[in-house]
C-alpha cells in the first residue's frame, strides 16, 4: 500500500509519523525546499484532548514537554486605553492546560522523528489523477510524476486534493496584518513587559491588535480586523495602519511601530461550516484542506487529531484502507461541525463592535480557558 501525503505541515507530518509507528510506510509531498525555507509562524497552545493527544499517539509525548512553554498560557486582555479586561495566569511549571510551543519547534520535532527519506521537499502537488486500475497518478510543479495507491490531502486551504471529492468556495472572514519584533526584552524592554510571557490581546471596536512572545524572545504582533474591500496593499504601510488605532493609547500601538519589517497582510479564509462529501476510494483530507476555519485555536489542533484518527483506522484495517477512510470521514465531519460553529461564532465576536464586553464575558465564564491562538 503505497501512501502519498501531500503536505508537509503539523496535520502530515503526525499522519506520517504515527503511521511509521505503526509499521506503515508514507511519503511525505512538501512544496517548500528546505525545513528552514520559511518561517513557521508564531506559537500555538494545544489541547490535552486533541493536538496532545495526537503527539502522544505519535509517542512524542515527551519531546513536546521538552519543548513547550505552560507559563506561555497567561494573557492579558486589554481595552484601547491600555486597562486590564482580563489577566489570566497559569499554575507555574503546570502542563495540565494548554502549554504553548512555537510551531517551528513543533515542526521540528516532528520532522526529526521520521526517517530522513520520508519528506521529499520541492514537490508542490499540481494535479492528481485517477489510474485505470486504481490508485493515483500524480505531478507535481516542474513535471514530475509518481504513483499511489492511497492520497491523503494535507495541503492547507488552497488544497489541490479537495477539488477530487469537493465543490468548495472559500469565504473572506477577516484580514490579518503580522510583524514581528526580535530581541524585545533589550530592545524594546517596555513591550516585552507588556506582552510579559504569553500572549496580550488590545480589543477595539472590529479591530484587535494582539501579540505573543516566541521562545527566541521575539515578539509576533497580529493585527486582526474585520473583511472590507480595501486592497491588501493598504495594509503593508505602518503608517495606514496606525491611522486605523488613531486614538488608542500610544503605549499599545507601539508595538506597531516597532516592527522591524514592513507588515505582512494576508486574507482569512473559511470553508462552509456543512461541508461534506461522499467518499471515494483511496483519497480523503485531513486539516485545513478538510475544514478551513477562523484562526481561533482550534486548526492546528484539528489537524493533528484527524490525523491520528486516520493513521489509527488506516493500520486496524490495512487490508481494506478504503472502509477505513469511510470511517475516520463519518466520525471527522461529526466531530467538526460544532467546532467550526464556535470557531465561526467566536470570530465574528472578537471583531464585532461589542468584542471588548463580549470577550470578557466569555473568559469569565471559563475562567482556566487560555486565550485562543492558532
Amino acid at each position: 500500500m503505497r501512501i502519498a501525503i501531500a503536505g508537509g505541515g503539523l496535520g502530515g507530518l503526525t499522519l506520517a509519523r504515527i503511521l511509521h509507528q505503526h509499521g506503515i510506510d508514507a511519503v511525505v509531498y512538501e512544496r517548500e525546499a528546505s525545513r528552514s525555507a520559511r518561517p513557521q509562524g508564531g506559537a500555538l497552545d494545544l489541547h490535552p484532548e486533541s493536538g496532545q493527544q495526537a503527539l502522544a499517539e505519535a509517542g512524542l509525548a515527551g519531546r513536546f514537554r521538552s519543548e513547550a512553554r505552560p507559563e506561555g498560557e497567561e494573557h492579558r486582555i486589554l481595552d484601547p486605553t491600555g486597562r486590564t479586561l482580563v489577566h489570566h495566569e497559569p499554575q507555574p511549571g503546570s502542563f495540565s492546560g494548554r502549554p504553548e510551543i512555537d510551531r517551528s519547534a513543533l515542526r521540528d520535532l516532528l520532522l526529526d522523528s521520521l526517517p530522513g527519506d520520508t519528506v521529499v521537499w520541492r514537490h508542490r502537488l499540481v494535479a492528481a489523477t485517477p489510474r485505470p486500475d486504481g490508485g493515483w497518478e500524480l505531478t507535481f510543479q516542474g513535471g514530475h510524476r509518481t504513483g499511489c495507491d492511497i492520497l491523503i490531502g494535507a495541503d492547507g486551504a488552497r488544497s489541490i486534493v479537495r477539488s477530487l471529492l469537493a465543490d468548495v468556495q472559500l469565504s473572506y472572514v477577516a484580514t490579518l496584518v503580522e510583524l514581528n519584533i526580535e530581541d524585545a526584552d533589550r530592545r524594546h524592554p517596555d513591550l516585552a513587559e507588556l506582552v510579559g510571557p504569553g500572549n496580550l490581546w488590545c480589543v477595539g471596536v472590529n479591530q484587535i491588535l494582539a501579540a505573543q512572545r516566541l521562545s527566541d524572545g521575539s515578539l509576533r504582533v497580529g493585527i486582526s480586523l474585520r473583511a472590507d474591500d480595501r486592497p491588501i496593499d493598504t495594509y503593508r504601510s505602518k503608517r495606514a495602519l496606525l491611522d486605523m488605532f488613531s486614538g488608542w493609547d500610544p503605549s499599545l500601538t507601539a508595538l506597531i511601530e516597532a516592527g522591524d519589517s514592513a507588515p505582512t497582510p494576508r486574507l482569512i479564509e473559511a470553508m462552509p461550516i456543512d461541508t461534506r462529501w461522499s467518499s471515494r476510494p483511496g483519497v480523503t483530507l485531513i486539516g485545513d484542506a478538510a475544514h478551513l476555519m477562523p484562526p481561533v485555536g482550534e486548526g492546528a489542533n484539528q489537524a493533528m487529531l484527524d490525523a491520528a484518527e486516520l493513521a489509527g483506522r488506516l493500520a486496524a484495517n490495512p487490508a481494506d484502507p478504503d472502509s477505513a477512510i469511510r470511517s475516520y470521514e463519518k466520525a471527522m465531519f461529526a466531530r467538526i461541525h460544532p467546532i467550526a460553529e464556535m470557531s465561526a461564532r467566536v470570530q465574528a465576536m472578537m471583531l464585532s463592535p461589542t468584542a471588548a464586553e463580549d470577550i470578557v464575558r466569555f473568559f469569565t465564564a471559563r475562567p482556566a480557558e487560555p486565550a485562543p491562538a492558532d
